[in-house]
């Protein structure tokens, strides 16, 4: 006979203040994401990453096979663990730290070019009278004095009620010679201008009239809950019953809740964002759209749109004005997508002399080589590594985040975000570790930790390298970052081999993204991730994809410019390439062209 169905129960989150309901069979991690508890959780749940640590302060579980509380461990993998009862569950705090690099750093009072797409006129529209019973947006459309095709359905809807609370004066916002949307004479024309990332979603709040840069924000990407990776999205879209409506709701919700936050920050309202433009790689374009992914995930990785697209603010699910348009930038092909094509964009005036790369390192590194007006574009399936994520002790870059490591004089020394007390490694300091261990020794050229090493300890059965008391490097995680650097590397050389250069023929080579931004060059050159140039042939620019977003919002050129950059990108797919796996393998030891 089967086991009668255990009850509902609860879990209090003790750090959080939150209670939760549970559901029968699921795991405190499956239950955590369906309630918004945000758990780190690299791999999505799967048990490979070991990064969603828990601690049951209180009530039975039930535990899975290869989590099995043995060893003494008080800290236990969440997606491995089933409550029986009601359970107190206090979460690791690399998981509830803060993060404080959003990529939205800048200026806020920065001013852009503005030919934008919407434009306000303010109009005085005379009462109806018994003599002139027109209806209201005829008498509108004889005061506004110019020529009108369409007035938007839910504009229409407006126009009464407010012609009456304000005595016949409003402001009318145009697309064209189409009406998008009413307003009092005094509200604002904002735009909206989001770089969607894999990891985290950056959103910047613009006056459509003088250019200026309001505000900015940026959070995690709510689809992390589901893995940190796009292939780990796309299956989950793929397999489980409305896994892409799933995701989709989840992104949608983080950008409803940044424009709410963003136009309570300056005292607006989000009628009053009047226009939106959305960049993203190739898999977070789609799912946002809710377009199919299965061909995504599959070779030869076919988009199912790679041209821009101007869909309604209201069918995408967008709380903003009804009446505004969202538009989605070009994609290249495969995963380069629309936040490279923006990046370029902003980037255009450092790489238009001379042979160029522009690199945006991240889950997904994006790479494009410029040499003689022809630009070869990549994707690297770079994984989490390199920004803390499938990283035992790894973390967001967040307050007391390990982002510096240095040894002086035989010991190792690290620097946190903030000065706080380290908590976990983010991926500066990733990088950072894996360079520093390499030039003392401690790790060789193939990556092997030394067990002669003082610091180097056993944990939990492997090898590892103590940083600081309670943060470690393992020897898995010097393994996940050799497979990453040895994959952005392997791009990097095939670009240069089809187009027949040596790493020396890079004059500028611009590095972008948050974590770009953050990286130790030297580091970067010491490991391999980057050829042994000049330095001061390198340039790190921050969120480029970022800024090129908000001027595509802002300047209808710019706008035009992005989808030409995109046609123009010539898209190399390295999933064919026969050099791939050779170069790949050869990429992997810890060295920048040297035999090990």
């Amino acid at each position: 006979m089967s086991e009668h169905p255990r009850p509902p129960h609860h879990l209090d989150f003790v750090d959080l203040g939150r209670k939760v309901g549970g559901i029968a069979g699921e795991t405190v991690f499956q239950s955590a994401r369906r309630n918004g508890v945000r758990i780190v959780g690299a791999c999505g749940g799967r048990g490979t990453c070991g990064t969603c640590m828990v601690r049951i302060a209180g009530g039975g579980i039930e535990h899975h096979p290869d989590e099995d509380g043995s060893h003494g461990r008080s800290w236990l993998r969440a997606c491995r663990i089933t409550p029986r009862t009601d359970c107190a569950v206090e979460i690791a705090p690399r998981s509830l730290a803060a993060v404080v690099r959003a990529e939205t750093e800048g200026e806020h009072g920065e001013c852009l070019a503005v030919d934008a797409r919407i434009v306000a006129v303010d109009v005085q529209v005379p009462p109806a009278t018994l003599a002139d019973p027109t209806g209201d947006t005829e008498r509108m459309a004889r005061a506004l004095d110019r020529p009108v095709d369409t007035i938007e359905l839910t504009a229409a809807r407006q126009l009464p009620e407010l012609l009456r609370r304000h005595d016949g004066a409003v402001r009318v916002r145009l697309r064209g010679d189409s009406i998008i949307g009413f307003s009092a004479v005094n509200r604002p024309l904002l735009g909206l201008a989001v770089d969607l990332g894999t990891t985290n979603a950056a959103a910047f709040l613009l006056d459509l009239e003088s250019g200026r840069r309001l505000a900015g924000i940026g959070i995690e990407n709510p689809q992390v809950a589901w893995g940190a990776d796009v292939i780990s999205r796309i299956n989950h879209a793929i397999r489980a019953p409305a896994g892409g409506e799933e995701l989709r709701l989840a992104i949608l919700g983080g950008l409803n809740a940044l424009a709410h936050d963003l136009c309570h920050a300056v005292g607006a309202d989000r009628a009053d964002i009047i226009d939106a433009a959305i960049c993203g790689n190739t898999a977070m374009h789609h799912l946002l759209a809710g377009l199919p992914v299965h061909q995504l995930g599959r070779a030869p990785f076919v988009a199912a749109v790679s041209g821009a697209m101007e869909v309604g603010a209201a069918e995408l699910g967008l709380d903003i004005c009804p009446g505004a348009r969202v538009h989605l930038v070009a994609n290249v092909g495969g995963f380069v997508g629309g936040d490279h094509v923006t990046a370029l964009l902003a980037t255009e005036s450092r790489w238009s002399d001379g042979t160029s790369l522009v690199m945006d390192i991240g889950t997904n590194t994006e790479i494009s080589l410029i040499h003689d007006g022809v630009i070869l574009s990549a994707s690297s399936p770079s994984g989490p590594a390199l920004e803390g994520g499938h990283i035992s002790c790894g973390m967001r870059a967040a307050e007391g985040a390990i982002e510096r490591v240095a040894v002086v004089d035989g010991r190792i020394v690290t620097g946190t975000i903030g000065d706080k007390p380290a908590i976990g490694l983010c991926g500066s300091g990733v990088l950072d570790a894996v360079a520093s261990l390499l030039g003392t020794g401690m790790v060789d050229r193939r990556g092997r930790l030394s067990a002669a090493h003082a610091d180097v300890i056993s944990n939990d059965g492997q090898l590892a390298a103590r940083l600081t008391p309670g943060v470690v490097l393992t020897q898995e995680d010097i393994r996940a970052v050799q497979l990453a650097k040895a994959a952005i590397r392997t791009a990097t050389d095939l670009l240069l081999d089809r187009a027949g250069l040596a790493a020396d023929d890079i004059r500028h080579f611009i590095i972008a993204g948050a974590f770009g931004q953050y990286i130790d060059i030297a580091s970067g050159i010491a490991i391999g991730l980057l050829p042994a140039l000049p330095p001061e042939r390198f340039e790190q620019v921050g969120n480029a994809a970022g800024l090129g977003v908000r001027r595509i919002l802002l300047s209808r050129a710019d706008m035009r410019r992005s989808v030409e950059l995109a046609a123009r990108c010539q898209y190399v797919d390295m999933s064919g390439s026969k050099e791939f796996q050779k170069k790949f393998m050869s990429n992997i030891a810890l060295t920048n062209g040297e035999t090990s």
